[in-house]
């Protein structure tokens, strides 16, 4: 019955290949033993979108990922930005990514490889269990309001920049993509996924050290967010404002 909500944010070149696959292992154990992943920003997923269409349970589905993506885009196309040229961000780029697509490919690897089985609104709560894809913004605090009033009791979220994000109502487990930042932010990271680069992990082991993690704070542990008092809260600005 666990509904755990995953989110990346200030990725670096690492986030692709250590801590997102991770937490894509991690996706995938908990999909098969019959709980829930729900993925948002819509527009980390450009570039990429092609890929999750394929894993559609349906046409449906996979028609309804072409459409949230397009939908996103024209958005922020409708404001005068071009997110095709403005993404990366500069702190991405300090990390060492190049493209919006190697940000899209890294970002959406946190879904793991199972089936997407239902694409929702922002806030609203899936009706099928699996990996579910809730259309919504990239913002930090935006991501993870919607995924806990969608029904989120937990959020996994990985880092390679050193993000520092927590949730008024809900842990939230912090992964770090690389071994400095966990160094330098020992006390706002549950989760060294740098492991990977520097002892060989493989991305099942660091998935099964994310689900250990994940249980453990599902058991009582607090999370490092939690620890130091991060109640983070957005609302999702979804019409134009003055």
């Amino acid at each position: 019955e666990l509904v755990v909500g995953v989110k990346c944010g200030g990725s670096d070149a690492l986030s692709g290949l250590t801590a997102n696959p991770g937490l894509g292992a991690f996706s995938d154990t908990l999909v098969e033993a019959g709980g829930t992943v729900l993925m948002t920003e819509v527009p980390e997923m450009i570039g990429a979108e092609h890929l999750l269409v394929r894993r559609g349970a349906d046409a449906q589905v996979g028609q309804r990922i072409l459409e949230i993506v397009a939908e996103m885009e024209a958005a922020i196309l409708a404001t005068g930005v071009d997110v095709r040229g403005s993404e990366p961000s500069p702190g991405n780029i300090e990390g060492g990514l190049t493209t919006l697509e190697e940000k899209s490919l890294g970002a959406i690897a946190k879904g793991g490889t199972s089936p997407v089985n239902e694409v929702v609104a922002f806030a609203e709560r899936p009706s099928r269990n699996g990996l579910v894809i809730m259309d919504g913004p990239a913002l930090d605090a935006v991501c993870l309001t919607g995924m806990l009033a969608a029904g989120a009791q937990l959020v996994v979220f990985t880092t390679g920049r050193g993000a520092p994000m927590g949730a008024a109502i809900a842990p939230v487990v912090k992964v770090a993509t690389n071994s400095r930042v966990y160094r330098h932010m020992r006390d706002n990271m549950d989760v060294n996924a740098g492991r990977m680069i520097d002892e060989g992990l493989s991305v099942d082991e660091m998935g099964a050290i994310i689900f250990d993690e994940v249980r453990a704070v599902c058991n009582g542990k607090l999370a490092r967010a939690e620890v130091l008092g991060h109640r983070e809260f957005a609302i999702h600005n979804i019409g134009p404002a003055v």
